[in-house]
């Protein structure tokens, strides 16, 4: 029996052929293997250079003991959200470490960056005669936290700290930056940020996911690499996804500020907890990141090894001193093709195309982790030499 075609009012089948036709249109690629600097996908081996995982704990033998032992205590699903009964000793636990190690008076913890930043923005942008300001590159998380917000809306140019200051008006302005942006590794300038906030008498919002755990003596991350405190930056907001190698975030400042979230964040209130088990492995992998500054140290010779040979090559790659960098390749159908090449040369690269970046700055996004050697770092950057010939 045939079935009549579903009728289309949102002209569905339209608008997926516009994606496709503008080389915008993603895919979803299945590993078959634990993440590290060594994946499995399709029965092949990759040498991987697309992992957030950037101190190579995700599957450390320490954190995967972490999980099991606390699967036999807690179970697997926490239940309900955090004010209802999903709150564990874990999740407490993990708070008072977070706080101690990022020097500020209190945390409260999430299941996602994402849902993080949600609580943030609406929860300090309330009225509409409130300002939410950020950098035009922000995560998208801190975009779409301001749309929902009740606030107007104003976005710098990407590090235009003269910009921020022209648009830092209003009775109340909330601040919002990427400690580490996502898309190009480059830092922000947080003391000059800082500056004109305690000027214009602004909140501060520093969404640290990709510096956390990775800048910083012993990991603190971009606040601790410039040695600011809650004072001047009230709101920290950092993940456990990426350097931390588990899942999760958290949002770190006075008791005010966290009790504020906690009282009013519609995605902590109305969120079923994270998993126990990752509470504890994030916590574990704290201790870990603290301890083990080795890890750090690889990683930045890594970097530096990466960038040298990139410019003895005269690769298009952006300036960036973090793990983070930017091969550009200067279309979307380029960025395609160069991870469709990466690939055939066994290295697991990603193109990020519009509307991750601006258009005409599409890219092949690299990362690098503690976990790569010499040798994987030297591949890459031979397949890259070879691939800038074909752009």
């Amino acid at each position: 029996m045939r079935h009549p075609a579903p009728a289309d009012p949102f002209s569905l089948t339209g608008r997926l052929d516009k994606i496709k036709s503008a080389g915008l249109f993603r895919t979803r690629r299945t590993i078959s293997s634990a993440q590290g600097a060594v994946i499995h996908a399709g029965g092949r081996r990759y040498d991987n250079f697309s992992s957030n995982d950037y101190l190579g704990l995700a599957n450390d033998a320490r954190l995967v003991g972490a999980v099991q032992d606390a699967v036999a205590t807690y179970g697997v699903g926490s239940g309900a959200s955090q004010l209802i009964c999903g709150r564990s000793s874990a999740h407490e636990q993990l708070e008072e470490a977070l706080a101690a190690h990022t020097g500020r008076s209190r945390a409260v913890v999430f299941s996602s960056g994402y849902l993080a930043n949600l609580a943030v923005i609406t929860t300090f942008a309330t009225r509409r005669e409130d300002v939410v300001v950020m950098d035009r590159e922000n995560h998208a998380s801190l975009v779409d936290g301001a749309l929902l917000a009740r606030a107007s809306l104003r976005r710098y140019g990407h590090h235009d700290i003269a910009g921020l200051e022209r648009l830092c008006t209003g009775k109340r302005a909330l601040v919002a930056t990427d400690g580490v942006f996502s898309m190009d590794g480059s830092i922000a300038a947080l003391p000059d940020i800082v500056t004109v906030c305690t000027g214009h008498q602004a909140m501060l919002a520093v969404d640290d996911a990709h510096g956390f755990g990775v800048l910083g003596e012993t990991g603190g991350g971009a606040l601790q690499h410039f040695s600011l405190d809650q004072s001047r930056v009230p709101i920290l907001m950092a993940t456990f996804g990426k350097a931390c190698g588990a899942m999760g975030a958290f949002v770190a400042g006075p008791d005010a500020v966290v009790e504020a979230v906690i009282q009013s964040g519609r995605s902590y209130i109305y969120t079923t907890a994270m998993p126990p088990s990752l509470a504890v492995a994030a916590r574990r992998s704290l201790a870990i990141i603290t301890r083990e500054s080795w890890r750090r140290e690889r990683l930045r010779d890594l970097v530096g090894r990466f960038c040298r040979g990139a410019k003895q090559l005269d690769l298009p790659v952006l300036a960036s001193g973090t793990p983070i960098q930017g091969f550009l390749a200067g279309s979307a159908e380029a960025a395609v093709r160069g991870s469709d090449y990466a690939r055939s040369r066994g290295i697991w690269l990603n193109a990020i195309r519009p509307p991750t970046v601006p258009k005409n700055t599409e890219r092949l996004r690299i990362t690098l982790t503690a976990g790569h050697s010499d040798e994987q770092v030297d591949r890459l950057l031979d397949a890259l030499a070879q691939l800038k010939k074909t752009l």
